[in-house]
């Protein structure tokens, strides 16, 4: 080899080891850096090779590598491990977003169903419309619904007069005592619809669900006349009754709801005859009486108790 080719030769390797020696510690750091991520990618390759299940193949112990037999199988492990574990998550995730149309519920349910089931409704009332004498009234009423909003039931009434205060002024400014009668009970026949379902906030935390009914029916009301002359005996009419009227009743639990309404109980009564001075048997007094329709409208207010005293809903949503 000739000396012009030597001496380039002899300079570069010196430059070269010149430049190693203040390069050094960074070399190295950056060699053993590049070695790390040589091993991590070998590790993450052999690790993706596996099948994601949750039980991992046991690895091969006679090739194990240069890496060693018990490194490898935890490292691939770990590795399985993780995806399985991700895997199960996603999944959980997935099944939670997935949504079917039966989950879609446009018109929510009622919260109460009456479809088969009686209401036992004990009943006050009052009447609204006469000042000469009021009734209270006492009674209930047993209905059972054929459908949700269809209803046939029984009513029972007892009544209590109350004299009042025109009866006595009337009897003082005119010099004439009214002439009036009482009621003593009733009985009826019903029919129930409920046409009309809501709801309303209280205060927009608690829903109250309500609805409105008619209701139309017959049977009799006894009554009483009241003589003008205490000495006279008085007489009793039996009248067949028709009513009509409308309520709303307000949903409380499963089993109780509160009902208030209004009822036009329509008879054709007979009162005592103006000409009635001298006493005379009931039954000749009945026959001499005036007779004259009345609308009996009483305000009526109840607690209604349900049974059974749940229910199910048998259809789809």
């Amino acid at each position: 080899m000739s000396r012009r080719i030597f001496e380039p030769l002899v300079t570069a390797r010196v430059a070269v080891a010149v430049a190693l020696v203040l390069l050094g510690p960074s070399s190295a750091k950056a060699q053993d850096k590049e070695d790390d991520d040589a091993e991590m990618t070998f590790e993450t390759d052999e690790a993706s090779e596996q099948p994601s299940t949750d039980e991992p193949a046991p690895p091969d112990e006679g090739d194990t590598g240069d890496l060693g037999g018990d490194d490898l199988g935890l490292d691939l492990d770990a590795g399985t491990g993780s995806k399985a574990a991700k895997a199960a998550a996603k999944e959980e995730k997935l099944g939670e977003s997935r949504v079917s149309w039966q989950d879609i519920v446009v018109v929510v349910r009622k919260p109460f169903l009456k479809v088969h089931r009686v209401e036992l409704l004990p009943t006050y009332g009052v009447t609204m419309n006469d000042n000469i004498i009021q009734h209270h009234m006492f009674g209930g009423s047993i209905n059972y619904f054929l459908t949700d909003v269809l209803a046939v039931g029984v009513e029972g009434q007892y009544f209590v007069k109350n004299l009042r205060e025109p009866f006595d002024l009337v009897a003082r400014q005119a010099r004439r005592l009214p002439t009036v009668n009482k009621y003593k009970y009733g009985a009826s026949v019903n029919f129930h619809y409920v046409p009309i379902y809501g709801k309303f906030a209280v205060l927009d935390e608690h829903i109250v669900h309500w609805e409105s009914f008619f209701t139309l029916g017959v049977g009799f009301t006894q009554t009483e006349v009241i003589p003008r002359d205490p000495a006279l005996l008085p007489f009793d009419n039996f009248l067949i009754t028709p009513n009509v009227g409308m309520a709303m009743r307000f949903f409380i639990t499963k089993f109780i709801t509160v009902h208030v309404g209004i009822r036009d109980y329509v008879f054709l009564d007979k009162f005592e005859s103006t000409d009635r001075t001298a006493p005379s048997p009931p039954d000749q007094a009945r026959n001499e009486a005036d007779s004259s329709l009345v609308n009996n409208v009483m305000f009526q207010a109840g607690v209604s108790f349900w049974f059974p005293t749940s229910f199910e809903y048998t259809t789809f949503r």
